[in-house]
């Protein structure tokens, strides 16, 4: 049996946000942080693949590296200008060329590593080399307008290798399900006139960007009906999830019978994370992870791609990363999550659980599937 190819770079781990606190620039009242990086450490990145190798699940694994995207992938979804712009601005002393998108010297070259993992994870999927695919991406990419960088992504990298694949491979339909616990503006944008690619993002409500919500955004002209927002309160747990993927993404996918299913990784929606306020833990991942490879298996024979997006709690993201990785593998590496147990215990309460799950029977009975 074929094992799951998992796609990473030491390249993306030099990537530098620059000096800020948290996001935030230093300077005037803001004091430096302890370390050299902001909210998006390398570390948050590296320790999902330090467990991996410590707990030997690499060794159940096609662990391997991709070649940067060429200037050709990126033009597919990026102008030339912008693309230029951020070239030169990367040979000097880099800079930010966008909201919360911050980066230094050479960061133009790992972008385009990062966007190649994504390229290689999706391909192995799609020709067949991989039951299924993970590409331990950084920088990320689902903010990322087609001209202007945002929060920590400089390359729309999901976008790239979904137009490579349809271009080299011939894929036609597509779908996009991003768990980010920030909204997928960047992919959104990309495809919210097309009707081959649905883009579904699960997303804390007026999270980022600032005050987003989105659910009454269904795409438009040949898109229309083809965007589905999934706005969840913060304090979300694992059976709010768990009730959303039930209720409203897996019967958009079952609508949309895709070819190929991407999954925006994001782990930040874990309990402890710096960023957002939601409460999922790593058995949530696992869970989801599990319902997504059932979809794929009954939609499009098994095609399904993970492309990882954020997540800054440093201790904890490996835990979430690690129980994603054992699902596709179906291996069972036997690493204890010493916060699973605290996590369980603080999910919301039943009188919070059941607006939880009001607000996603709601949603479902709003929106509905896709047209």
């Amino acid at each position: 049996m074929s094992q799951t190819h998992y796609y990473t770079d030491e390249r993306t781990f030099w990537h530098s946000t620059g000096v800020q606190s948290l996001f935030i620039p230093i300077g005037g009242w803001v004091e430096p942080p302890s370390g050299s990086y902001g909210a998006d450490t390398p570390a948050s990145k590296r320790r999902i693949i330090s467990l991996i190798r410590a707990s030997r699940l690499d060794q159940q694994l096609n662990v391997r590296s991709a070649e940067p995207a060429e200037r050709e992938d990126l033009l597919r979804i990026h102008p030339a200008s912008y693309l230029d712009e951020f070239k030169v601005l990367s040979d000097a002393n880099g800079g930010e060329l966008g909201a919360f998108a911050p980066f230094s010297k050479g960061a133009y070259e790992i972008a385009c590593v990062s966007a190649g993992l994504a390229i290689a994870a999706l391909e192995s999927v799609v020709s067949g080399q991989a039951p299924n695919a993970y590409a331990l991406c950084r920088p990320a990419g689902h903010h990322c307008l087609a001209d202007e960088p945002m929060g920590f992504c400089l390359l729309a990298n999901i976008p790239i290798a979904i137009e490579a694949v349809q271009a080299r491979h011939g894929v036609g339909k597509v779908a996009v399900v991003d768990w980010d616990v920030h909204h997928g503006n960047g992919t959104q944008s990309i495809y919210y006139g097309r009707d081959d690619v649905l883009t579904i993002s699960l997303h804390q409500e007026n999270c980022f960007p600032a005050g987003y919500s989105g659910a009454e955004e269904r795409g438009e002209g040949a898109g229309a009906g083809r965007n589905l927002n999934i706005p969840l309160p913060a304090g979300s747990g694992h059976d709010c999830y768990l009730r959303a993927m039930e209720r409203l993404v897996i019967p958009a996918l079952e609508a949309h019978q895709p070819e190929l299913i991407v999954v925006a990784s994001g782990l930040d929606a874990n309990g402890v994370d710096p960023l957002a306020r939601q409460m999922l833990h790593s058995d949530s991942y696992r869970a989801m992870t599990r319902m997504m490879m059932n979809a794929a298996s009954q939609l499009c024979d098994g095609r399904l791609a993970l492309v990882h997006e954020g997540g800054y709690a440093e201790a904890y993201v490996p835990f979430c990363g690690q129980a994603i990785v054992e699902a596709l593998s179906g291996v069972n590496a036997l690493v204890e999550d010493p916060m699973l147990d605290f996590l369980n215990a603080q999910q919301p309460g039943e009188l919070a659980l059941k607006f939880q799950k009001a607000w996603v029977d709601d949603l479902a009975r709003e929106l509905g599937t896709v047209s």
